[in-house]
C-alpha cells in the first residue's frame, strides 16, 4: 500500500462521558485527506439527546443549551460515513472515538466499519522517548499549535500537523503497515506512561501495581505472567480498561515465584490501598469467632462473636452460621450447658430444640469445677481440629523455596528461603516469613488451593518436627 496515495479521515469527538460505552456525542470534526494533503473539513456540533454533566462542561465548554439546536446524529450520520468512506479511521486515542461512532450507527441499524490508525501508537514507536504522549503534551514538546483544546475542530487540526509528521518520518510506510495489519499486538498503549516502565516487567508470576500522577495505587492485579497480563490491560476494548490507561503513568511489580502469593500479596494490597479501579475484594466481610470467657458466676461460656470483640477467641469463621454449627456440635460432644454457649432457651436449658445433654450446671445440679474441666477440653479441642502447617511453593529463583504458613488455622503470611535451609518446626520459619493479616479473602483463597491441590505441598507441624 502506497500511504501516500491513501485517503485519510483525522477525527476527534466530544462527548458526554469519559467512558466508551454508554456515551453519546456531542461534536465532531473530521479532516479528510490525501496522504499528507488536506482535502476538506466537516465540523458540526451534535444534540446528543442526553443531559450534559457539568464537569463534561467545565471540560470541553459545551454546555445543554449549545447543543440544543444542533443536529441529531442521524441527521449528520450520511455525511459522516461519506467523509470516511474508503479512508483509514485516524484520531488519537483511537479506540475513542471509533467506538463512539460505531456505537452511534449502531443505534442506526448500520455497522459502521473502517481500518484504524492511532497516532498514540506511531509515535510512540516513530518519536521514542517523549516523557508523555498525551495529545497536549506531545504538542507543546513538538512545537505543534494546539488551540481550542477539548473541542473537536482544535484537536482534529492538532492531530492532523502531527499525522502530517508522522508520515513524513514513516517515509516507506513500514509502521503504518505494521499497526494497521495489527501484527503489533501492544494495542493502545497508556500515554502518559514511560515505555521503558512496561519493558522491564518479567514473565514471571507475580503482583503488578497501577499508579497515577500523584503516585497513588489505583489498580492491583495478580498474573502467572505479569508483563502478558499488564498488557491484556492496554488492549481490552472495555470502558474500565480505556479510563484505566488513561490514569496509568508508573507501574510497579512484587514478584512471588507462584500463583498462590501472587493471590495473597494481591489480596493483602486491596485492602491496604482500596484502588479505584479493583472491583472485587473491596466489600468489608465480617469475621466471627468462637469465643470464651469466665462469667460472674466462674462459669466459662462460649458465644459467637465478631472479631476482636474479646481477647480470648478461640478459632475464626468467615461465616456466622458455620461457627454457630461448630458450636453446637462442641455443646454436643462435651455435654456444655446451651444457655453457657449462648443459646437462647427456655428456664429449662433442655427443652433446647436439639442440645439435651446438660448435665445441670445451671441449676446448680453440677459443681461449676467439674462443668469447667470439659468446657476446658472442648476448647482444646477447638486448637487441635485448627492446624498448623506450611504450603510448600516454588520461590522467585531456582535456588530459593516458599512457604505459606497456617497457624491455628489461621493464614500468617508467607516467607522465602534458601531452598536446602533446614526448617524443622514452625517456629524456624518465623525469621523468614512476612507477616499479614488474615481475613475473609485470604481465607477462601488457601481453602480454594487446599480443595484443588489437596495436601500434596501441605507439610504438618509434626511433620516437620518429625
Amino acid at each position: 500500500m502506497n500511504f501516500k496515495e491513501q485517503y485519510y479521515s483525522v477525527i476527534d469527538v466530544e462527548t458526554t462521558g469519559n467512558r466508551i460505552s454508554n456515551n453519546r456525542m456531542t461534536e465532531i470534526c473530521i479532516v479528510r485527506m490525501l496522504g499528507s494533503k488536506v482535502i476538506e473539513k466537516f465540523t458540526s456540533l451534535i444534540d446528543p439527546e442526553s443531559w450534559i454533566p457539568d464537569f463534561i462542561t467545565g471540560l470541553t465548554g459545551i454546555d445543554n443549551e449549545m447543543v440544543a439546536a444542533a443536529p441529531l446524529f442521524s441527521e449528520v450520520a450520511e455525511e459522516i460515513e461519506r467523509m470516511t468512506r474508503d479512508c483509514i479511521f485516524v484520531a488519537h486515542n483511537v479506540n475513542f472515538d471509533y467506538h463512539i461512532i460505531r456505537n452511534e450507527f449502531q443505534r442506526l441499524g448500520y455497522d459502521f466499519q473502517r481500518k484504524k490508525l492511532c497516532t498514540v501508537r506511531l509515535s510512540r514507536e516513530l518519536i521514542p522517548g517523549m516523557n508523555s504522549y498525551s495529545l497536549g503534551k506531545l504538542c507543546h514538546s513538538l512545537g505543534i499549535s494546539l488551540e481550542n483544546r477539548h473541542r473537536a475542530e482544535g484537536d482534529t487540526d492538532a492531530t492532523v500537523t502531527l499525522f502530517q509528521r508522522l508520515i513524513e518520518i514513516d517515509q516507506d510506510g513500514e509502521v503504518c503497515t505494521k499497526f494497521l495489519k495489527g501484527s503489533n499486538k501492544e494495542g493502545t498503549f497508556p500515554p502518559h506512561l514511560d515505555r521503558s516502565l512496561f519493558d522491564e516487567l518479567p514473565d514471571t508470576p507475580g503482583v503488578y501495581v497501577f499508579k497515577n500522577q500523584a503516585q497513588k495505587v489505583i489498580y492491583v492485579g495478580k498474573a502467572i505472567n505479569i508483563k502478558k497480563r499488564v498488557l491484556s490491560h492496554f488492549y481490552s476494548k472495555t470502558s474500565k480498561s480505556y479510563l484505566m490507561c488513561q490514569e496509568i503513568f508508573h507501574i510497579e511489580h512484587i514478584p512471588t515465584g507462584n500463583e498462590l502469593v501472587a493471590l495473597l500479596q494481591e489480596a493483602d494490597l486491596i485492602k491496604q490501598y482500596y484502588p479505584k479501579f479493583n472491583s472485587a475484594q473491596k466489600k468489608p466481610r465480617a469475621a466471627y469467632q468462637i469465643l470464651h470467657y469466665k462469667n460472674q458466676i466462674g462459669v466459662i461460656q462460649f458465644a459467637v462473636g465478631l472479631v476482636k470483640s474479646y481477647d480470648y477467641s478461640v478459632v475464626t469463621h468467615y461465616d456466622r452460621s458455620h461457627a454457630v454449627e461448630q458450636l453446637e456440635q462442641l455443646c454436643a460432644d462435651f455435654n456444655l450447658c446451651p444457655r453457657y454457649c449462648s443459646f437462647k432457651t427456655p428456664v429449662d436449658c433442655s427443652a433446647h430444640y436439639k442440645l439435651k445433654n446438660c448435665k445441670g450446671v445451671c441449676k446448680k445440679e453440677e459443681l461449676v469445677a467439674l462443668y469447667n474441666i470439659r468446657a476446658t477440653q472442648a476448647i482444646t479441642a477447638l486448637h487441635h481440629q485448627n492446624s498448623n502447617y506450611l504450603i510448600k511453593q516454588p520461590g522467585r529463583t531456582a535456588e530459593e523455596a516458599c512457604f505459606i504458613m497456617v497457624k491455628d488455622g489461621e493464614y500468617q503470611g508467607y516467607g522465602f528461603v534458601d531452598q536446602y535451609a533446614s526448617i524443622a518446626t514452625m517456629e524456624d520459619c518465623e525469621d523468614y516469613i512476612d507477616r499479614k493479616a488474615a481475613n475473609y479473602h485470604t481465607n477462601q483463597i488457601i481453602r480454594s488451593y487446599l480443595k484443588k491441590y489437596g495436601e500434596q505441598h501441605v507439610v504438618y507441624d509434626q511433620q516437620l518436627a518429625g
